[in-house]
């Protein structure tokens, strides 16, 4: 599932292709018939990011889009390709530049979520969201009272949208190692300061994941060269998809285990 920092890349890319023009809205797989014809037209006054959740302003109504597992959010400059698949969503236009039309096309599939929302609808949708490291008015505060008082394990609590926003199973991990917490260690017994160093560092590790469009972990003291195998999905991380395989720091070898459904990677020696 794409995290925070995904989903704010698309915010910013879709900004510079169709803010401030109007939007050819479709849906040709048929899904999103209804709600597309309701945008069709309009004029994108913005769009904004808030944890795995996608924005588009349209004045009194907004596009909201949740990728999930499974959905793609593709685009380009230019004519958009001939139609292929299942598409729920695709918009073309552009913007005005040197008062010349620059054309611009996107294209979604297979989202969990794809509606239009009113301003209440989306106000109490962000309302249930935990605060998204990625954003200015975040308030990390918010995040603590419901990790200090819980029995629940950190591990868990860093993928629950409720409590954090955004972050998802590689920045969980990663975060965790990067901190020295064990993963099973309860939300109640991390102390504050260590939950301050945590949020810190996933507003650093975020911001590079923006930047850069990869999540990259590894801090430039640690990084050493290995010889690629294949897909090594492990590259560039600590522990995050590196079962088994000895860490990098201590070489105990790095365990997995499912938590929260999806799976959890750590180091048995560095996170006490």
């Amino acid at each position: 599932m794409p995290e925070g920092h995904t989903i704010h890349r698309l915010a910013r890319r879709h900004k510079r292709l169709f803010v401030g023009a109007p939007v050819h809205a479709s849906s040709p797989q048929g899904r999103f018939e209804a709600g597309a014809a309701a945008l069709d037209g309009l004029t994108l006054r913005g769009t904004d990011a808030h944890g795995k959740h996608l924005f588009h302003d349209y004045g009194d109504r907004w596009l909201h889009v949740h990728l999930g597992l499974y959905g793609t959010f593709v685009d380009g400059n230019g004519e958009p390709p001939a139609v292929r698949g299942q598409i729920r969503l695709r918009m073309t236009g552009g913007k005005l530049r040197s008062g010349v039309l620059a054309p611009a096309w996107a294209e979604l599939r297979g989202p969990t979520a794809c509606e239009v929302l009113d301003d209440g609808a989306r106000d109490a949708l962000v309302a249930r969201l935990g605060p998204d490291p990625l954003r200015t008015d975040a308030d990390p505060d918010q995040a603590w009272l419901r990790i200090s008082r819980s029995r629940t394990s950190i591990g868990a609590l860093l993928m629950r949208q409720d409590v954090l926003s955004g972050v998802g199973n590689v920045y969980r991990a990663e975060a965790l190692f990067r901190a020295g917490i064990d993963p099973y260690r309860p939300g109640r017994d991390v102390s504050l300061g260590e939950w301050e160093a945590v949020w810190a560092d996933l507003v650093l590790m975020m911001a590079d994941g923006v930047r850069v469009g990869r999540i990259l972990t590894l801090r430039p003291e640690d990084k050493v060269r290995e010889p690629a195998v294949g897909r090594d999905r492990g590259r560039g991380r600590y522990v995050y998809h590196r079962a088994e395989r000895p860490c990098r720091i201590c070489g105990t070898p790095v365990r997995t285990a499912v938590v929260e459904a999806r799976n959890l990677f750590w180091c048995p020696t560095c996170q006490k």
